[in-house]
């Protein structure tokens, strides 16, 4: 895909994002929340902020298809919007303001644009192929640090280290790691991106989860390893690519 064409979609990003704060911050601690069939939650607020995005991007891209969290597969073709109109449902849907917006686009597969939006925060992370990665327009990367008895370190929920099979990694970050702490979601994705957080393990995600993460940490200097898994489940490592080199190591070969 061409600079110009990533650079159009980037701006087409945003207006998606933009679109999905208008549905989802005046309902934030104002709605109801219901369960689907795997038992994970939503709200009204998820459904009509993935129906606002997906006319924006259909609208600017319409050969482009679409695979959203709540809506499923639009289209086809190689390239393809990934989105999710909220990441982090459980913290929006019990007024915690650590949740976002995500949206990817993938060429054949590739993920070739990233953006994280953190509506309550009012912050974005916007980057794609070739084009370095930015928060509210002003470059950021990932963090440097090399020595974990050093390092922040985040990671997903237990359950999910369950799921992975990879119980016994979580384990060992628990005893080994000083600093291992609990920012989930791709609000933790944010924090690697921008330095805070010096890496993340982040256990059984949907595609919709990561898609961003994947170029977004290499545009930000970082290194992220990818673990794909039966049913589409992926598992990452990411963040400064030293400390990633070190944590891949507690995962089962």
């Amino acid at each position: 895909m061409n600079p110009q064409t990533l650079q159009k979609a980037a701006l087409t990003a945003c207006r998606a994002s933009d679109a999905a704060r208008k549905e989802i911050l005046p309902r934030f601690r104002s709605v109801s929340v219901e369960h689907k069939a795997d038992g994970s939650p939503v709200t009204e607020a998820d459904l009509a902020a993935e129906k606002a995005m997906r006319e924006v991007l259909r609208t600017d891209f319409p050969e482009f298809g679409i695979l959203g969290e709540e809506f499923g597969v639009e289209g086809s073709g190689s390239v393809q919007w990934i989105i999710d109109p909220i990441d982090g449902t459980i913290a929006f849907s019990r007024g915690i303001p650590l949740y976002s917006t995500i949206i990817a686009l993938v060429e054949d597969g590739e993920p070739v644009l990233g953006l994280i939006d953190l509506p309550a925060l009012d912050e974005r992370i916007l980057g794609w192929k070739g084009g370095g990665c930015r928060r509210n327009d002003k470059p950021i990367q990932v963090s440097s640090e090399s020595k974990l008895e050093r390092a922040v370190i985040s990671h997903g929920d237990p359950y999910c280290f369950d799921n992975a099979g990879e119980r016994d990694a979580f384990s060992r970050m628990a005893r080994e790691i000083p600093m291992l702490r609990g920012y989930t979601d791709a609000f933790g994705h944010a924090q690697v991106l921008a330095g805070g957080v010096d890496a993340m393990v982040d256990m059984d995600c949907n595609p919709w989860d990561v898609a961003a993460t994947q170029i977004l940490i290499p545009e930000a200097g970082g290194r992220c390893v990818t673990r794909e898994r039966p049913g589409d489940k992926i598992d990452l490592v990411f963040g400064s690519p030293a400390l990633v080199d070190q944590l891949t190591d507690y995962l089962k070969k």
